[in-house]
This record gives structure tokens, sequence and C-alpha cells, in this order.
């Protein structure tokens, strides 16, 4: 049938990824079995690889040279991880799309296991009754790597900076960061913003006497550690910041390389690494000394559905899809789904069922979930006035029913992802096409064909940025949809005096008990799967409890290797 016929092309594709890899490492062997691997990911024969050129000992044990337990690691991430703009919280690092702890700055707050909110250099905070002040207070004792003491003056200078220059984050919401004095800082909002302690968490605090041009190149923070080394394009060292007001580091010494994930895998079965991100593409090979971790996610996958008729905006763009528009047509795609066939199958077991974009987070609704009832889904497509034909596709007033699905090009599991879903929906009579699509264009064509998406933030400003109308346009920014009572929901969410009583109202926007997001709803996305982040990882390294990590597979790894430890 079309469905096996596509996954066995499906299961070639990702074979030859693998059996590609294979040969890379059966050709380059050295002799012995193994094979030498720079940062780049670029065999060398009978020279060492960079992290070891730079002095450290050899990986393949626990102990060091004078049998004293390690207190270093080496950790590879993918080439996307490396910051382009450097170590400045202005430009990206830790913050943007792919969210992580700086490491090297301190912040305000941070986010703890269950993704509520703790203390880092914070005391205290309170928001006025109107939501338009909130008041910190931070620690005293705390000193930067130059030895300048951090002042709430450094903070309201961090925060006043990337109001006005962040390529990243949107801080349209703050008005002004003020130092009351020394140790309280007072943040006045533009408007109401009940989640202003989640902005807290990823926003690392820069010096104001040290910092300008190249200070991503050459960062001075107060965090748990500090930049060695950075050879761009290769490989990043931190070392322990010895004046860390907080508990010391366990690893002093932390090593991250940027590699392509195939060279990756080589570097782990050269036992050079100590830790290595991996795909479920290698999910089902071993590497002696390693085992693979998996790590729950809300890195999810999933397509937006158009949700109004076809038509052009101001510019002249497609927007809407007359099939995506009828509502029935959306929740009887979101009922046709077989997520775990997905996850079985595409994943190789390696992630978990997506209902919405927030999954196991403090403001989810339970609401969302789904069961798979290809049954229901077919009635539903029958009861909206799709009907089957002999060519086992459906048809309405001579139309053919069809999804024209999109993904982003070079992104495998997308592709596959893409693809499976395809089979599920020509079992119910909806014929698709498949296309793949680089993201100078994908945003454009999304606003009128379902594009494979992926999201997962530690915040609840990730559903405001999904389906909260933009402006006066009347519509969401990723893909036609509009609700007042959505909207309003989300407005209130934000003016809330309360962070714990505004996860109610975020999840009142999902689902209420009449309206909102969900398959009962309006369903203008189908969440898919939840990708388990896998790495490879050394025998007798304790990596410590991770909390469910977001979108991206990278830093998120590292957010709390200051508490690793070799057994």
């Amino acid at each position: 049938d079309r469905r096996t016929g596509m996954k066995r092309c499906f299961n070639f594709t990702m074979a030859a990824v693998l059996a590609a890899a294979m040969l890379a490492t059966g050709c380059g062997g050295n002799g012995s079995g193994t094979t030498d691997v720079t940062a780049s990911g670029q065999e060398q024969q009978g020279t060492q690889g960079t992290a070891q050129a730079e002095g450290q000992q050899e990986t393949g044990q626990v102990t060091g040279q004078q049998g004293t337990v390690r207190d270093d690691v080496i950790v590879v991430m993918g080439p996307t991880s490396e910051p382009e703009a450097g170590f400045d919280p202005a430009y990206g690092w830790g913050a943007g799309e792919h969210v992580h702890e700086p490491l090297i700055q301190s912040t305000l707050t941070v986010t703890t296991t269950d993704l509520k909110i703790g203390y880092d250099l914070a005391t205290g905070m309170e928001a006025s009754d109107d939501g338009l002040t909130w008041t910190v207070t931070i620690r005293d004792d705390v000193s930067f790597t130059d030895g300048e003491k951090l002042t709430a003056g450094d903070v309201a200078f961090t925060y006043n900076t990337l109001r006005d220059t962040s390529s990243v984050n949107d801080f349209t919401m703050l008005k002004e960061a003020q130092a009351v004095n020394d140790t309280t800082v007072e943040f006045h909002m533009n408007r109401p913003y009940s989640i202003w302690p989640y902005t807290m968490a990823i926003v690392g605090i820069v010096p104001e006497h040290a910092y300008g041009a190249g200070y991503g190149e050459h960062p001075v923070g107060s965090g748990r550690y500090m930049l060695k080394q950075w050879d761009k394009g290769q490989q990043v060292i931190l070392e322990a910041n010895p004046d860390y007001y907080g508990e010391a580091p366990i690893m002093k010494k932390v090593t991250i390389l940027f590699m392509e994930e195939d060279a990756a895998f080589l570097a782990a079965q050269a036992g050079q690494v100590d830790v290595a991100y991996t795909s479920a593409t290698y999910s089902d090979q071993t590497i002696g000394g390693y085992s693979l971790a998996a790590y729950n996610s809300v890195d999810n996958r999933g397509v937006n559905l158009p949700a109004v008729p076809a038509g052009t905006d101001g510019q002249g763009r497609a927007v809407g899809n007359d099939f995506t528009a009828d509502v029935q047509v959306r929740r009887a795609i979101n009922l046709g789904v077989d997520r775990q066939e997905m996850i079985d199958h595409v994943l190789n077991g390696y992630g978990s069922p997506a209902y919405s974009v927030c999954d196991g987070l403090p403001w989810y609704n339970g609401a969302s979930e789904v069961a798979y009832d290809p049954e229901g889904a077919a009635a539903l497509l029958e009861e909206a006035g799709w009907l089957l034909s002999g060519d086992g596709y459906r048809y309405k007033d001579g139309v053919r029913a069809q999804l024209d699905l999109l993904y982003s090009t070079g992104d495998s599991v997308r592709q596959a992802l893409c693809a499976d879903f395809a089979n599920q929906m020509e079992e119910l009579g909806i014929a698709c096409t498949l296309e793949g699509v680089g993201w100078d264009t994908a945003y454009d064509r999304a606003r009128s064909e379902p594009l494979m998406w992926g999201w997962g933030a530690h915040t609840p400003m990730e559903l405001y940025n999904i389906y909260h109308t933009i402006g006066d346009t009347g519509s969401a920014e990723y893909s036609p949809y509009a609700s007042a009572a959505v909207d309003a929901y989300m407005d209130e969410a934000l003016a809330c005096g309360d962070l714990e009583e505004s996860y109610t109202l975020w999840q009142k926007a999902q689902w209420d008990g009449v309206t909102g997001v969900t398959g009962e709803g309006d369903c203008p996305w189908v969440w898919l799967v939840n990708v388990n982040h896998l790495y490879w990882v050394r025998d007798g390294l304790q990596v410590a409890a991770q909390k469910i990590h977001p979108h991206g597979h990278g830093w998120s790894i590292a957010n709390n290797v200051d508490a690793w430890s070799w057994a």
C-alpha cells in the first residue's frame, strides 16, 4: 500500500546515512581500531585530536594521570551550538531560539527541575499591583572575575543594553531598569508581564565597566565558569571560577567540541570524548565503554494548519488554505495521527507523543491530549462533506482533499516525520505532497501550506508567540489564525499579578471547556512528537539529573555540568 511503500523509502534513507558513517569508520582506521578526530571532525593519521593537543589527559579512563579522580569532561555538541557572536547575552548567548543557562554569567533567577522559578543572584522579587514595576533584591557578596563587585547598577545596565540592542529576544515590554541602591533594582514595564521571572532566568548579567566591543570573545562574568579559550569552529574551554559565590563546581574544566553528527559518533567510538550528542539514526548502535542516554524534552515537532480560506494579504502573499480552513478537517487530522507509530518508526522509540507546544510544563493543559482514532477522524471528514472515492481519496464538490506538506531542507528527522505524517493522512484519504524548503521562504509559504516546525521553550510566552494575534494584523504570526477568546486569556495571564495564578489562565487559553486551541477547539496546529535528546555517555561519568530540555539539542545538557562527577 502507499504507506508501506513510503516507509520503505524512508527506512532505506536512514540506513544509507548510517552506512555512510560506518564506511567512514572502516576506511579511516589507523590500524589500531581507533580513529583520531579533530574538533572539526576531520580524521588524522598518527596525530592526536584537538582536545588532547590542548594538554588534556587521554580520556579512556575515569582517573587522571596521578591516579586521582578526573575533574574535567569533554562534551561534543553540533556546529550550530557554537555561539556565532560569542558569549554576549545581547547576541544570543543563553537566550534566543535555543535557551540555556549562560554558565559564564550569573542570572537573577533560574528555572527549577519542575520549571518553576528559583533564585540565583536574586534574593527576593515583588511585582506592583498594576504589574508595571518589578522590584528585585540581589546578593551583596558577588564579584566579577576581574575582581570588581557586582551591583544592581550592573543589572540595570545589562537590561537596558539588551532592551536597546538584543538581536534575539523581545524586550519591548521593558521601559527601563533602574538601580535603587547597590542591591535593589527596579524594572519599569511598558505593559504588565507576569512571566518576567522567566526572562530573568536567561539573561546573563554583564559588567558595566568591562562591557563593549569584543565582549563576546573576552567575556567577564560572575558565573560558575570562565572562558579560557575559544578556537572558533573547533572548541570552547571553560574553567571553574575560583571565586564563585555558590557551591564550587565539581568539574573544574569543561571542553566543548563542535562536530557534525557523524564525526561525533566517530569521536565517541575512538574513545576521545566523554559525552557526544547523537540522534535516533545511531540509536541502534553500541559503543564499547559508553551508554546511550535519553533525556526528555519539550523539543516538539508539529505542523501548522492555516485556519482561514485561501487568499492574499496586503503584500500579495498567499494566505490561507481552503481545505484546512474547515475546523472539522483540522480536528480530523489531529485525531488521525498515530503519534506512537511515529516515535517507533522515525525516532526508534526515543520520544514521546506531543499534544501541545508545552507538554508537561506547569502551564500545560492536559485537555490537549487526544487518543488515536482513525475511525473518528474519518467520521469528521464525512461530516464535513469529504467523501471517499474509488481511487482511495476524498472529494468535496469535485475537489480532492490534499495537503502540500513542507519541511526544512537538510533536516532528515523533519523530513522523515513529514513522510510518516503523509502516509497516515493518505490512509484517511487525504492526498499529500512533500517538499523541502529553505527558511528564507518557509515562513511565507507556511501562511498557506502546512510546515513541519520545531518549538519548545521554558516559558509560557511560546504559546503567545504561536497563537496570539499580532498587532493589528488580525492573525497570529506564523500561521493564519485568530481567536478573541484565546487572546483575552493570554492578555489576562500576562497582566496577572501572581505568576502561579497566571498558569491557570495559560491553561484556559488552551481549553476552557468551550473554546481554545486544542483538538476539541480550533486546532490550528497539530503537534506530533517530543524528540528525546540522545547522548553517548562514557561509563563512569555521572551526568546530573536533567530538567526537561527545551528546543535545541545543544547547551541544555551542560546546564548543570558543574554538578557532574566521575564515579
